[in-house]
């Protein structure tokens, strides 16, 4: 009777176990995490990546990988289905204002965030023209590295390169047409810098303007509108007021500090 009787209750018993709930699944960080360099650790890990306006939405993970100057992007493969715009998404990067940018396998910028923070949450621009949000929904982020010795790692990080002014290109070599790059001999946009006006010098300043149309969202966010030189360092000035540093290195200019998304600039012959 005993074991006609389990072997009754017995398809219940597994029933019921399957219909209880199961205990909340978080993605684990990603591998090197710990490691990472400390202006990219507070964006690693899982993130709610949503359509603005729409319920549809995924859990895309930064990771700390390097292939090439960007890192890895993971996400399930029913994202693609959900959020079209992941359909050729392989990697990440920072952009010039420090921000998460994701990007197909040829460094082409998919989706680029630029307002809010890594606790509220960002806002962002697809290359599809909608908006998107990436939002921390409590998944797990990477702790900040403890104070070593007097300063921060980030702090020498940011520390600016020492240039020798005797050793950079004269003012007046400045002016004329340049490419613009993420990744070394991979062309994001040209940049137009104009001779100064009469009268003035290049530390205080002159136009710049792309020369067509830019496809790095990052670059066209940033939207530099004047230049100016000093000390051997050369200064990119947004339209709101913010700029980039760059120095002369190998025959070409590199953003320095060497911070967030790389910034590469090479002059091209007249």
């Amino acid at each position: 009777m005993e074991k006609g009787l389990i072997r009754r209750l017995l398809p219940l018993l597994l029933l019921g176990a399957g219909a209880l709930p199961a205990a909340a699944q978080t993605v684990p960080l990603p591998r090197g995490a710990d490691k990472a360099p400390e202006p990219i650790r507070r964006w690693l890990g899982a993130w709610d990546l949503e359509l603005a306006g729409a319920a549809r939405r995924c859990t895309v993970t930064l990771g700390a990988e390097l292939s090439g100057n960007l890192r890895q992007l993971r996400f399930p493969a029913t994202c693609r289905r959900a959020l079209p715009i992941l359909d050729t998404a392989t990697a990440w990067t920072l952009s010039a204002g420090s921000q998460p940018q994701l990007l197909d396998a040829s460094g082409k910028v998919l989706v680029s965030f630029h307002a809010g923070s890594a606790e509220t949450g960002l806002d962002g621009k697809g290359s599809d023209g909608k908006a998107y949000r990436l939002d921390a929904k409590g998944h797990p982020r990477v702790a900040g590295r403890p104070p070593q010795g007097p300063t921060m790692p980030a702090e020498a990080a940011q520390r600016p390169t020492v240039v020798d002014p005797a050793r950079a290109p004269a003012p007046g070599d400045l002016p004329g047409r340049y490419q613009l790059m993420r990744q070394q001999n991979r062309e994001a946009c040209r940049l137009l810098l104009s001779p100064p006006t009469t009268g003035q010098d290049a530390g205080q300043g002159a136009a710049a303007a792309f020369e067509g149309r830019c496809q790095d969202t990052g670059l066209t966010i940033f939207d530099p509108v004047s230049w100016r030189y000093a000390s051997g360092r050369l200064s990119l000035v947004a339209r709101r007021g913010h700029s980039v540093e760059l120095i002369f290195e190998n025959g070409q200019w590199r953003k320095d500090p060497a911070v967030g998304a790389p910034l590469l600039m090479r002059k091209l012959a007249p």
